[in-house]
């Protein structure tokens, strides 16, 4: 399965995304809204706390953002993920985490970041996971998640919901950490 790149220094160009069933991409439509509701992400720092294919970090540097990092704990997505890093020239700007998002957050808590994006498998939005990667966001920054579309946004302890969009099967809270 090919995923397109949808706007920016990179957009246009085309990356692999993993077979089978571990790890779910975003629609190229759903990935349009999120980063449209971001703005301007320009010189930004993300987290990619389930990487999958690294299409939401590609396409967050593809945007201007200045380095992202991309957790990745299945193998096979890692493998793909390493790929289309390698194929666009952007390892210097994407940093490969090959670790479970929880075991990473609790041996890395000074790292801060601008903005999280995650979108865990729907079957599994791992709660306690996201509201242990809340520490990692810069005061007043903001986290993105991806969610199913049948369930309201998820409250995480430290952050409000400032925004939410529905997409039919899928949906996106917007949380901002609080000062």
């Amino acid at each position: 399965m090919k995923l397109r790149i949808i706007a920016g220094e990179y957009g246009g160009r085309f990356i692999e995304a993993p077979t089978g069933t571990t790890t779910h991409p975003m629609g190229e439509r759903i990935r349009g809204s999120l980063f449209n509701m971001l703005g301007d992400i320009s010189g930004k720092t993300i987290l990619d706390p389930f990487a999958g294919s690294g299409a939401i970090s590609i396409e967050a540097i593809s945007r201007g953002a200045a380095h992202a990092i991309a957790i990745e704990k299945d193998r096979k997505a890692q493998l793909v993920l390493a790929k289309n890093i390698a194929n666009l020239g952007l390892e210097d700007k994407i940093t490969i985490i090959r670790a479970n998002c929880r075991a990473w957050s609790e041996a890395n808590q000074d790292k801060l970041f601008d903005l999280i994006i995650a979108d865990p498998p729907y079957n599994d939005l791992q709660l306690s996971t996201l509201a242990l990667l809340i520490q990692h966001l810069k005061t007043t920054s903001t986290m993105l998640l991806s969610h199913s579309g049948r369930e309201s946004a998820p409250t995480v302890n430290g952050v409000v919901v400032v925004d939410k969009r529905s997409y039919g099967d899928a949906a996106l809270a917007v949380y901002r950490k609080e000062a």
